[in-house]
């Protein structure tokens, strides 16, 4: 039975979030709550309510504002027999089980024979929910556990019970993995699952530590964060995120059904401060504050854990080092982090085989819902499981049986390109991934790479890229530098992929582009730019804006599919792969955008010629040389970035004919997938010529952006980067009624304007700025100057002329840049 039509029954905020998670995966879906008594006018206000509340949630629930049209709002009273039309109904009302089980009999009279039924709880076990429900009722009941906000969380935990048939758990396994994107980590009928067993422990271990060790939360946040693998906001920021009275509500849930014996009710621990702060309604980012606030000033303050007392919040700096030396510091910092640690980890390792079948659910649970990078078992290798276990025993701890096992061993592996974890019997398994599922780190592996060139350079950092045989005659290119920027080493590797590929008819037939980091790329590194301009060598750029150019017009028009896989970031160079890739498999939360105007620049890499290439034959822009060259200007100078795969299609970033896949560990197997199809017939694409307005449309643009400066909505930078912008879009001084311009045209229009701004130190100064701070300068107010003055004293477009050693004539070189002469 697939999954078509569901109800959700609670319009609160996970209700309404799981509502609008259905409706992204192409779901229609009922919201239904109870009749609001102080609305006899509109019995269904309290569902209609929420699903306006989508609409202005931020950041939206909602992958398209679009989607929210396949969520009809209803009331448990005049609308439960819609029920009998839907395939699965998810409940998600208040965590009371008198409450959800007056919800199931109304569920049980009103469904269909074979319809699914799912709770949401994060509390209450599966048994106590079925306890008075029929037997027909338990065959098609279980739990799913989103974690909130339920778009961006990507963790749901499925409990399933011994009255479930097969088909039962395999649809709605297939179905919360493929179309909902989730990863599903079974759990077994226990307490608070695995994410909330663990992660509420590691928190109120975190908090108790800190208070017992005089740790301010900024000092508890910077050591429980980013050291550890966890998110930078630490514990204290977590809960500030999440919301402080919800923390009460689930420790006295778990330790109402824990033993008493339970480490965790041994750790349950309240404070006085805390609990003034909940009642004083300092709940968190939702209330007023929490651990940190804001004052009036918009100044970041935190709170004094002892007296409550509010203070400037103060910035952490920690050494870089790694978590093993960490805990093997003899410092307060060491301590702090060995303490915490060694309670949680040795709570996982306590109750792994209790909660789910083995470790890689507790390590991806605590991934995929608390964000962390490693996992428990994950963190123990890396700490050292020998280590962890003979620091045990000096300090007179019991070491969990489970570790003992584990002695003068790691807890995974990997053994003939296999990864193996440690089972319950001390025996090594192979980790099996789910059919349609390939992980580049699984190829990683088990083979070398085809080609690398990836290293670590002094100054520059990461740079570089790898090329992976992903089998079947395909071929992967990873970027590898930090948040895969761009640069010489990656494009040359983009290069040398098309080399090894060839014709696409000898043994590889095709090219994706793809990694696991956070982000597909952040674009080129600006950092090369900065380093060039200081330095007066520029021919440097001059060269890398060449370079960009010519490799990707070479995978634009090559004999062979080339397929790019996004998710994260997709910006500046990183949104340009995407609009000279042949199709583009991105997932749901791929973020692309030409970005460049931020640091006083444009799209030269062929962004801006693509962007106006597919404007100019969208149907949905009228026809004319203007509207298109309308539509990009706006996007590139305000430099707009799409906030789904689906936004981006909007934006022109995608086109209608890509692909998005919901769940990211299936994003590998599905571009490869779709270019193993297009290799059976693929015909490389043709040029297309355009037809500009020239200077009539340049001076149009102008005009617009120069009622945003008189407005005061532009600086006076906007206004000369808006003027190297229209210039390319509108063609030039050749452009005009009836000429047709090819794209390398346009791409010479991009690389002489793109040097213009480079030449200017505006940019150079809007650089350094997002270098070293991560903002964005905004120049001061020049009062009394027209934008026209400004427009007349910016640099004008240049070619940059370089001797035959590709130098500029007038200059030597004074840093040792890599060869970088195009074969």
């Amino acid at each position: 039975m697939a999954i078509k039509k569901a109800a959700v029954i609670g319009a609160g905020v996970m209700g309404a979030g799981i509502a609008a998670q259905l409706a992204n995966a192409g779901v229609e879906v009922e919201l239904l709550d109870r009749v609001d008594p102080k609305r006899p006018d509109d019995r269904s206000a309290i569902a209609r309510g929420a699903v306006e509340k989508l609409l202005k949630t931020s950041p939206a629930p909602l992958m398209h504002k679009s989607n929210v049209k396949r969520i009809r709002p209803g009331n448990t009273d005049d609308d439960i027999a819609c029920l009998k039309e839907c395939d699965l109904v998810i409940e998600a009302v208040f965590e009371d089980p008198k409450v959800k089980s007056d919800i199931f009999k109304k569920i049980s009279a009103n469904r269909r024979a074979d319809t699914i039924i799912a709770s949401n709880t994060s509390t209450i076990p599966l048994h106590d929910l079925i306890s008075d429900q029929s037997d027909e009722f338990k065959k098609y009941f279980v739990i799913t556990h989103f974690f909130n906000p339920p778009r961006y969380m990507p963790l749901l935990e499925l409990v399933t019970s011994q009255y479930n048939d097969e088909a039962t758990v395999t649809e709605i396994t297939r179905f919360m993995d493929e179309k909902m994107g989730k990863g599903v980590i079974p759990c077994n009928d226990t307490p608070g699952f695995i994410g909330n067993r663990i992660g509420t422990f590691w928190i109120q271990s975190a908090i108790n530590e800190a208070y017992g060790r005089d740790m301010t939360v900024e000092e508890a946040d910077a050591l429980m964060g980013r050291p550890i693998g966890a998110p930078k906001t630490g514990v204290f920021g977590l809960v500030d995120l999440v919301g402080l009275d919800l923390m009460p509500h689930i420790s006295k849930s778990l330790t109402s059904k824990l033993p008493a014996e339970d480490r965790y009710c041994k750790n349950d621990m309240t404070y006085p401060v805390i609990d003034k702060m909940i009642a004083d309604g300092y709940t968190g980012r939702k209330g007023k504050g929490g651990f940190y606030r804001l004052n009036a000033q918009r100044e970041k303050l935190a709170i004094d854990l002892k007296t409550g007392a509010e203070r400037p919040a103060a910035k952490i700096r920690l050494k870089k080092q790694s978590l093993r030396d960490l805990v093997r510091r003899n410092d307060k910092n060491g301590g702090y982090v060995w303490a915490v640690l060694k309670k949680t980890l040795c709570y996982a390792a306590e109750h792994v085989h209790e909660i789910t079948d083995n470790i890689t659910g507790v390590d991806e649970a605590m991934k995929l819902g608390y964000n962390w990078k490693f996992g428990p078992f994950e963190l123990l290798d890396k700490i050292g499981v020998d280590y962890f276990i003979s620091r045990l025993q000096a300090e007179d701890e019991e070491v969990p049986p489970f570790l003992q096992k584990a002695a003068n061993r790691t807890l995974y592996r990997t053994e003939k390109g296999k990864l193996q974890y440690l089972d319950k019997d001390g025996i090594y398994q192979d980790v099996k991934r789910a059919e349609g599922v390939l992980l580049l780190s699984d190829i990683k592996r088990a083979f070398k790479p085809v080609f690398t060139n990836a290293r670590t350079l002094p100054v520059l950092g990461a740079v570089g890229a790898a090329i992976w045989d992903i089998g079947d005659g395909v071929l992967c290119v990873e970027f590898c530098s930090k948040m895969n920027a761009l640069d010489f080493w990656s494009l040359k590797a983009l290069d040398k992929a098309c080399d090894i590929i060839g014709d696409g008819k000898g043994k590889y037939k095709a090219l994706v582009i793809h990694n696991e980091g956070d982000d597909f790329s952040v674009g080129a590194n600006i950092g090369v730019a900065l380093i060039a301009a200081k330095l007066k060598q520029l021919w440097v750029i001059d060269k890398m804006v060449t370079l960009g150019q010519e490799t990707y017009k070479r995978l634009k028009y090559a004999p062979f599919p080339v397929v790019s896989a996004p998710l994260g970031k997709a910006l500046g160079g990183g949104c340009e792969v995407l609009l000279h890739s042949h199709h583009v498999q991105a997932h749901a939360e791929t973020y692309p955008g030409l970005v460049e105007v931020g640091v006083g620049l444009l799209p030269a890499w062929g962004g801006s010629t693509e962007l106006l290439t597919r404007a100019q034959q969208s149907k949905k822009i009228a026809a004319g040389p203007m509207p298109a060259v309308a539509f990009v200007f706006e996007t590139i100078s305000t430099a707009k970035v799409a906030l789904s795969a689906f936004e981006a299609k909007d934006l022109l970033y995608l086109r209608e004919t890509d692909g998005v896949t919901m769940n990211k560990s299936r994003l590998l197997a599905d571009a490869k997938a779709k270019a193993l199809e297009l290799a059976k017939n693929f015909t490389p694409e043709k040029p297309f010529d355009l037809t500009l307005p020239g200077p009539s449309g340049h001076a149009a643009l102008n005009m617009a952006v120069d009622g945003f400066y008189s407005r005061g909505l532009a600086t006076t930078y906007d206004v000369v980067v808006s003027d190297r912008v229209a210039n390319v879009l509108t063609g030039g001084d050749k452009a005009g009624p009836g000429v047709k311009l090819t794209q390398d045209y346009l791409r010479s229009l991009e690389h002489e304007n793109f040097m213009a701004l480079l030449h200017d130190a505006r940019t150079v100064a809007r650089i350094e700025s997002i270098i070293k701070s991560g903002k964005p300068l905004r120049e001061k107010p020049e009062p009394g100057v027209k934008a026209a003055d400004l427009r007349a004293k910016a640099p004008q477009p240049v070619h940059e002329k370089s001797n035959d050693n590709g130098i500029l004539a007038d200059t030597k070189p004074k840093f040792n840049w890599p060869n970088i002469k195009q074969k």
